[in-house]
C-alpha cells in the first residue's frame, strides 16, 4: 500500500533485532513477501521513522543494528518534549479542541485561561499524546461552549494547585 507514498514506522526503537533484519532487507532490496504472495513484490516507499530513544547508544549497546541506523538516519529531526515547549501547547490545545469538538457533535470552540494556564505548565510527561487525551476528556465533560478549569483531568487540575510540581500520566 505505501510504494510509491510514505510510510512511518514509529517507535522504531522498540523493534526487535530479529525484525530489524527483515525490515533492512526489505529496504535493501526494495522487495517485500506478503505472507500468501506467490513471490516478492516490488516496494518503494518513503520511510519516516521516529523513536524517544537515543538510537546511536542503543547501536553501541547492540540493540539497535548499525547497518539498519544508518539506512534510516538520512535526515534527523530532532524535537524536544512537550514540556520544554509550553510555546505549543495553545495551538495544539486548540487544535484539539476543534477535532474532538467536531467528533462528539458540541459546539465547544474556547478554552478558559485558567484552563489554557493549567495546560501551559503542566509537566506532559506523556508529550503531545498526553495533551490530545487531556482535550478529548475536557470537550465530552465540557458543559458549555468553553472548556473550563473543572474539565481538565485531576492531574492537570492538582497540579496547576500545588504549582506545577504533579507527574501527570
Amino acid at each position: 500500500i505505501a510504494d510509491g507514498g510514505t510510510i512511518f514506522l514509529d517507535e522504531i526503537g522498540e523493534l526487535p533485532v530479529s525484525l530489524q533484519v527483515k525490515l533492512l532487507r526489505a529496504l535493501d532490496s526494495g522487495e517485500i513477501q506478503p505472507v500468501g504472495a506467490p513471490g516478492p513484490i516490488k516496494c518503494e516507499p518513503r520511510i519516516i521513522a521516529a523513536t524517544n530513544k537515543d538510537l546511536e547508544q542503543e547501536v553501541k549497546e547492540g540493540r539497535f543494528r548499525e547497518d539498519l541506523f544508518y539506512r534510516l538516519n538520512v535526515i534527523t529531526v530532532q524535537l524536544p518534549p512537550l514540556r520544554d515547549r509550553p510555546e505549543d501547547i495553545p495551538l495544539l490545545a486548540q487544535h484539539f479542541l476543534k477535532i474532538y469538538a467536531a467528533k462528539v457533535g458540541k459546539k465547544v470552540t474556547t478554552i478558559s485561561p485558567a484552563s489554557m494556564e493549567a495546560l501551559t505548565t503542566a509537566r506532559w510527561v506523556g508529550n503531545v499524546r498526553e495533551l490530545e487525551n487531556a482535550l478529548e476528556r475536557a470537550v465530552v465533560l465540557c458543559a458549555g461552549e468553553q472548556v473550563e478549569f473543572d474539565d481538565l483531568p485531576p492531574e492537570i487540575r492538582n497540579s496547576q494547585k500545588s504549582g506545577g510540581d504533579v507527574e501527570v500520566f
